[in-house]
């Protein structure tokens, strides 16, 4: 099993693991043809970004190229279930997917991808790279407790993980229900890496905690926001993302998750999908997502987010579950989440 961590002293990134792998080589894809996919006039990406996140690097590709950008967001399970129906009745609709690594391996699984590797990720730490160059790996996103400012002071706020499990944050917790949602069921299968130990016992008490369980975790950020709970836990972009008076909790450490960009090897429009891909991992549109809270990979791009140096210095890479994986641990987690109801 492998486990990053990975850190960005000042401003340049690198990579610890937590165990000793060879660097994957890489090699770097030659330069796009422009005008080829300039003649090709659109591309077609499905992706899990909001769109009016994703909206800074699409006008500005649209702006800079003159090439439509047509772009369908949706939440990782509903791009799975239509790229697979597409994919398998031979008539793919997409240039380019964006989602979550564990989504991305199993479309690579079905032979989604051709091999393609962007120049501009060459300043992306090495370790994350593809060494079969089907996948690009753009963004991390970090997860926190988040908090109502509001509702609970900064020294009232739980201190870390453990400290949810305190009596005072009986139903006040907010959380993507995990028999549902994969990336809460991530989240709580790496709790071992945080804990550094088994955390299914943690796993248990949080349950005992009734939490308020919603569908995924941007609703999660919303019901903190609007009061209805009083922390949760969530992506740390929303407090960039969600209106309201949020704040996060600092920890030593951070899970996360990485998202990945791949192009079709049936792509409608080959040339526009590549330089798509091209221009989002280039410091330009890596600076413009930035800004809406988004941790992209390059290391000349942050969010406006207080501390967003520390929690890249102290992020750790979660294991994705493959698709037994997660029915495995989802039954268990509605076993546990919802016992007696």
């Amino acid at each position: 099993m492998k486990t990053l961590k990975i850190r960005w002293p000042g401003l340049i990134g690198s990579i610890i693991f937590a165990y000793l792998f060879a660097l994957p080589v890489v090699a770097w894809s030659d330069n796009v043809d422009v005008e080829a996919a300039k003649k090709e006039g659109k591309v077609i990406v499905y992706g899990t970004v909001p769109t009016q996140d994703m909206d800074s690097i699409n006008n500005a590709f649209e702006k800079k190229y003159g090439i439509k950008v047509e772009y369908w967001r949706a939440a990782s399970g509903k791009i799975m279930d239509r790229t697979l129906t597409e994919w398998r009745g031979g008539r793919p609709g997409f240039d380019v997917v964006e989602g979550p690594h564990g989504m991305q391996m199993i479309l690579r699984q079905e032979g989604f991808y051709a091999k393609f590797v962007p120049v501009t990720a060459s300043k992306f730490p090495r370790e994350l790279m593809d060494k079969d160059a089907l996948l690009t790996v753009w963004r991390t996103l970090p997860i926190s407790i988040l908090y109502n400012k509001d509702l609970v002071k900064p020294t009232e706020a739980p201190k870390d993980f453990a400290d949810l499990l305190n009596p005072k944050w009986k139903k006040k917790i907010g959380l993507a229900d995990p028999s549902r949602n994969t990336t809460s069921a991530e989240i709580l299968v790496n709790m071992n890496k945080y804990f550094d130990k088994k955390a299914e016992d943690w796993v248990r008490s949080l349950a005992k905690q009734e939490p308020y369980l919603v569908e995924s975790l941007l609703p999660v950020g919303n019901v903190i926001a609007s009061g209805e709970v009083v922390v949760g836990i969530s992506f740390i972009k929303y407090l960039r993302q969600v209106k309201g008076p949020l704040d996060y909790v600092r920890l030593e450490k951070y899970l996360a998750n990485s998202n990945d960009f791949g192009l079709s090897k049936k792509s409608p429009q080959p040339n526009a999908g590549k330089l798509y891909i091209e221009f989002a991992c280039s410091t330009e549109a890596q600076r413009l997502i930035a800004k809406s809270g988004e941790f992209p990979l390059s290391p000349e791009a942050s969010p406006p987010i207080d501390g967003a140096d520390k929690i890249q210095e102290r992020t750790v890479l979660m294991d994705v579950l493959s698709v037994a994986e997660f029915k495995e641990v989802q039954k268990k987690y509605r076993e546990i989440f919802f016992a007696g109801k």
